[in-house]
């Protein structure tokens, strides 16, 4: 086909997604102004399906199963397919503390723009938008990958909010390459049976007992764990009474280690340690394991590709890191089955403050953080570009992958 220009492309995206800045900016602030829990973001579910019939972009609703999920694609499936993921699932109490209304903002405006391009320019391929809810808790990308959602896709695309601050000391706002680790949590129902606590305590089995043994041997655990692993819990239910003995308690823990083989292996004594507290007190116990998070793969030429759209932006990001971050994410199970890119971006935070605060809760509502989010999205849909056109890009994307990959799912 005849060859168009980055240059051609990169201005007519420009032009196209500037008439769109203040319907993707109240598409922003709606996201984060009604924040919603794993597995029941309802408004933001329609809200985004609406504005994309609103621009003429195909949707399926309640997309593979998910209540809300939902998918659009764009372009001729003979050709790659370039996946975008859209997030946007809140925190319980401090909603959207980890700006999930920027991924979702930032992944829209990629997809649009990719979209666009493929229309306007005759382009080979496909883009593809995802809607996959759940990534705080539950692992909405983990069904969606079970569900068949990414089996035409090639490349899949997304970017991360983070506080600037972090990274201005090095002259940079962002990273498109770091690791991840990986991790999954467990959830321990001890049955104990009540009885009086001060007339016949010992006909009672004492399921307080239970999760606090089990909170003991963890702790105990701890001190064997490897520098990137962490082991950390809470208690859900606890009695509330005092003249009775607890006959029901609930504690979960989460577990993160470099990779989901080891996190696996973590897991195993994590259990033991909960098993052991309902063995030394006579309660039954009820386990609960959720879907492990894969550990993030890192995609160098991809990450590259990026971090020279995001300088043609005029934003200048690192284009890998060898520090492994501290979270997880179910990007990390998309990146075991193919070359995906979870970039970071950082957006001002007043104080600094880091993901999953109250403090930027605010920062993610801000003009500047939805400035940086769209100029995200456009490089993003610049990465995408090549992927469709540039075959010496995509296939060192290609050969990176079946290089660097972790263990599939």
């Amino acid at each position: 086909m005849t060859a168009i220009t980055k240059q051609v492309v990169q201005k007519a995206i420009d032009e196209y997604i500037a008439g769109l800045q203040p319907s993707l900016r109240e598409l922003n602030l709606k996201i984060h102004g009604n924040p919603e829990l794993a597995y029941k973001e309802y408004q933001a579910h329609d809200v985004l399906c609406e504005f994309l019939e609103s621009q003429g972009i195909p949707t399926d609703r309640h997309a593979y199963g998910l209540k809300t999920a939902f998918e659009s694609r764009v372009g001729d499936p003979a050709g790659r397919c370039v996946n975008f993921n859209a997030e946007y699932d809140a925190l319980p109490g401090i909603g959207h503390a980890c700006g999930h209304n920027l991924i979702a903002t930032a992944s829209v405006t990629a997809f649009l723009a990719l979209a666009f391009a493929i229309q306007r320019f005759n382009l080979p391929g496909q883009a593809q938008l995802l809607g996959t809810p759940a990534e705080e808790e539950g692992g909405g990308k983990i069904d969606l990958i079970r569900a068949g959602a990414y089996e035409k896709a090639d490349v899949s695309l997304m970017m991360h909010p983070i506080s600037d601050e972090e990274l201005t000391t090095h002259n940079i706002l962002g990273i498109a390459g770091q690791a991840s680790i990986s991790c999954y949590d467990i959830t321990a129902v001890y049955h104990g049976h009540s009885a009086h606590a001060a007339v016949s305590p010992w006909e009672g089995i004492n399921a307080l007992d239970a999760v606090v043994a089990a909170y003991n041997n963890i702790s105990m655990l701890r001190q064997q764990l490897r520098p990137d692993e962490r082991v950390h819990g809470a208690i859900l239910q606890a009695p509330s009474i005092t003249n009775a003995i607890p006959e029901l308690t609930r504690t979960r823990y989460t577990i993160r280690s470099r990779t989901m083989e080891r996190t696996r292996q973590l897991g195993t004594r994590v259990r033991q340690c909960l098993e052991a507290g309902a063995l030394a007190t006579g309660c039954k116990i009820e386990l609960e394991e959720d879907q492990i998070y894969g550990d993030l793969v890192v995609n160098p030429p991809l990450c590259k590709g990026f971090a020279e759209c995001m300088e043609d932006q005029g934003v200048t990001v690192l284009a890998t890191h060898e520090d492994l971050m501290a979270g997880s994410t179910d990007q990390g199970n998309v990146s075991q089955i193919m070359p995906a890119l979870h970039a970071v971006v950082g957006i001002p935070v007043s104080n600094g403050a880091k993901n999953h605060t109250r403090d930027f809760t605010a920062a993610a509502a801000g003009d500047k953080a939805h400035r940086r989010t769209v100029l995200a999205g456009k490089a993003m849909a610049m990465t995408g570009w090549r992927i469709l056109v540039d075959e010496e890009f995509y296939q060192d994307v290609k050969g990176a992958f079946s290089v660097t990959k972790g263990v599939s799912l």
